[in-house]
């Protein structure tokens, strides 16, 4: 039978992962809402020199 407490000691999370979740996290990413403000600002920009 598997002791899960003994497992769990052993477990080292792999360096690949690790390097891979800082490479995501310092990215900036845009995301829907950012898409949505750009389009928004752009808008009214355009309205702007319209008038």
């Amino acid at each position: 039978m598997i002791n899960f407490e003994e497992e769990l000691k052993k477990f080292h999370p792999s360096l690949e992962i690790e390097d891979a979740e800082t490479a995501i996290y310092n990215q900036n990413l845009t995301d829907m809402a950012d898409l949505l403000v750009s389009l928004v600002k752009e808008d009214k920009e355009e309205e702007k020199e319209k008038e």
